[in-house]
């Protein structure tokens, strides 16, 4: 029988239009931006991506572009588990709210699923002034 992983939906809201904010997270390159976590690099690789990650090298699949505003991406590490990474750009009021889904994988502690979805929430804060910064996006 398969075991449910723990979960957190994290948001957050931003002003912008949501088609804008789903055409900016549909580029992965436009990951390097905001994501820390592939920030260190990201470069094509056939029909995925390498990324350099504050954990070493990994390989990352994107959703591709598609009408229902779903940003999806998948990091795979070089020993165990792809892990999924859902995203959802979703219209509220006058703006978006980006939803981001964090699962707390089976080797995770109470203490490193706390860290992981803080450090979600500040890289869903940088989402929200790279989108909202006139300049930005």
């Amino acid at each position: 029988m398969n075991r449910a992983l723990p979960s957190r939906t994290l948001s957050v809201w931003i002003d912008r239009d949501p088609d804008a904010v789903y055409a900016f997270l549909s580029v992965p390159e436009n990951f390097m931006r905001w994501a820390s976590g592939l920030a260190g690099s990201l470069a094509r690789d056939g029909d995925g991506w390498i990324a350099e990650t504050p954990e070493g090298t990994m390989r990352v699949r994107f959703t591709p572009p598609n009408p229902f505003r779903i940003a999806d991406h998948w990091v795979i590490p070089p020993a165990g588990p792809e892990i999924a990474l859902p995203m959802r750009v979703l219209a509220n009021g006058g703006g978006s709210e980006v939803t981001f889904h964090l699962f707390r994988q089976p080797e995770m502690d109470d203490a490193r699923f706390a860290r992981d979805a803080e450090w979600v929430e500040r890289d869903l804060a940088t989402l929200k002034r790279v989108l909202e910064d006139p300049a930005g996006a």
